[in-house]
């Protein structure tokens, strides 16, 4: 493989880290979140700093007080140097919950995360990331429910994504 090809194929490497967070942060599956950072890994929220292992124990007590949240990833560049790169992630965060006029339950947020990642044994990993909140807009009162029957989005192993996980790949 040419050093160029290894380049790209850790920039989707580590997009794919990204991305795989997000997933695991809407569907609340804590350990893919850990899963994400490195060992000695680092978290700085709104609302939160400090070690992985308290930012999901944070999570823990925050994200089931929502109804959903969902993360949606725009412009990503990550610089790669070695086993080291610094990566930048655009993105927008949609949060909602029960009573649908709580301000602090439905907001939308744009946010960027800055991040560290190094290479381990286990693949590239957040050593330190910044969540850079940029704007958030309040959605209160501003959902309306489904019009018609079809597939919702759960958060639990019931959910279409988990069902087809386990059906396709055995996971």
């Amino acid at each position: 493989m040419s050093a160029g090809s290894t380049v790209e194929a850790d920039r989707r490497a580590i997009h794919d880290t990204v991305l795989h967070y997000c997933r695991a942060v809407d569907r609340l599956d804590y350990e893919g979140i850990r899963a994400v950072y490195a060992d000695d890994g680092v978290d700085h929220h709104t609302g939160f700093s400090g070690p992985a292992d308290d930012y999901v124990a944070w999570l823990r007590g925050l994200l089931p007080r929502l109804d959903g949240t969902m993360h949606l990833i725009g412009n990503h560049l990550a610089e790669v140097d070695g086993d080291q790169a610094v990566a930048e992630t655009y993105g927008t965060a949609v949060h909602w919950g029960t009573p649908g006029d709580d301000a602090s339950l439905n907001f939308t947020s744009g946010f960027r995360y800055v991040d560290h990642f190094v290479r381990t044994d286990a693949g590239w990993r957040i050593r330190e990331r910044f969540a850079v909140r940029e704007w958030t807009r309040s959605d209160a009162g501003r959902m309306v429910p489904p019009r018609a029957e079809g597939p919702r989005g759960r958060r639990d192993d019931q959910d279409p994504l988990a069902i087809l996980r386990r059906t396709v790949l055995g996971a």
